[in-house]
């Protein structure tokens, strides 16, 4: 069967984040070490709460697939990024960068979803105590999982379904270090303005919804925890404040790429890089600096392979 959009582009150029020798030096050091981190960091995490049985409960288990996310994410597209440095052509096929989009918006949309409900499950742990362990049950915790990998896969689908037949004759060159949907949308040989607004409006709209919905009910946990102030209640601000941490770093760049798509700037590929590389590492960071329960877990965790490594 022929394709029906002809298109005769068979792979895109990314121009990459500087010609300074200088500056892909330091973006090659910035970038592997922030990589390697986030990998490690992460895997911590997931090692952590499977192997400590004081973290099998409903928060810990959506951290850890926060983190299985996160893992998944920075490796879609720091590794080619750190790759094409210094490669004087930097460049990806159609296959390529359709799946850099899926898997992108896959994850994003999954993870959107995974912040909203440890939201919820925050809201119940400090407005409903008594019935935490009943509403956040095992079934209830899968139910969350497979609704947010469902959610995120259709979200990813429907936006490919926007490019994928899309005719491409002309121009290949893509003003950045990975593909994305603002971005190859532009380089169409067809009016594309309805189409921009589509998806501004899936990805862009859903996203300063949620983040806004999130800081709200953030907002009034917090103003809950105001009226019972005790010692547990300072436990629960700090995990808040962690969360709401990370809300912010992930809706921030994903609002400023969508709600108003623009032409590429610096601060675009700032912000690309931040999401690309430095997000998934501050998430582990940020949640276990912040958390007493994981700092204990994670340095037991330690002991254990240490111990390990002497006996063997």
């Amino acid at each position: 069967v022929n394709r029906p959009n002809h298109s005769v582009v068979s792979e895109f150029v990314f121009l990459g984040l500087s010609n300074s020798w200088e500056i892909q030096i330091f973006l090659f050091c910035f970038s592997c070490l922030f990589y390697i981190s986030s990998l490690t960091g992460n895997l911590l995490i997931v090692v952590t709460v499977t192997s400590d049985p004081y973290l099998h409960s409903p928060m810990y288990f959506l951290l850890a697939n926060l983190s299985v996310i996160d893992l998944i994410f920075c490796s879609i597209a720091a590794p080619k990024m750190i790759c094409d440095l210094f490669r004087k052509q930097k460049v990806i096929s159609f296959g390529g960068c359709i799946a850099q989009i899926f898997f992108s918006h896959a994850v994003g949309g999954t993870e959107m979803v995974l912040l909203i409900a440890m939201a919820f499950d925050r809201y119940v742990a400090i407005c409903k105590p008594l019935h935490y362990l009943t509403i956040m049950s095992p079934r209830m915790c899968i139910f969350i999982l497979v609704g947010a990998w469902t959610t995120g896969l259709i979200h990813s689908s429907t936006q490919l379904a926007f490019v994928v037949n899309l005719p491409f004759c002309g121009p290949n060159v893509l003003d950045s270090f990975y593909c994305d949907i603002p971005r190859l949308i532009k380089l169409a040989c067809t009016d594309t303005h309805k189409l921009e607004s589509m998806v501004t409006a899936n990805s862009g709209f859903i996203s300063l919804g949620a983040f806004f919905l999130l800081i709200l009910s953030y907002i009034f946990l917090l103003a809950t925890l105001q009226k019972h102030s005790s010692g547990g209640s300072s436990k629960a601000l700090s995990t808040l404040s962690a969360h709401i941490t990370v809300v912010v770093l992930f809706f921030g760049p994903l609002i400023f790429f969508y709600v108003c798509p623009s032409p590429s700037t610096p601060l675009d590929k700032f912000l690309a890089i931040f999401d690309a590389v430095l997000t998934p590492f501050l998430n582990p960071v940020i949640y276990t600096f912040r958390n007493r329960e994981m700092k204990v877990a994670t340095r037991r965790v330690f002991s254990l392979l240490l111990g390990v490594r002497k006996t063997i």
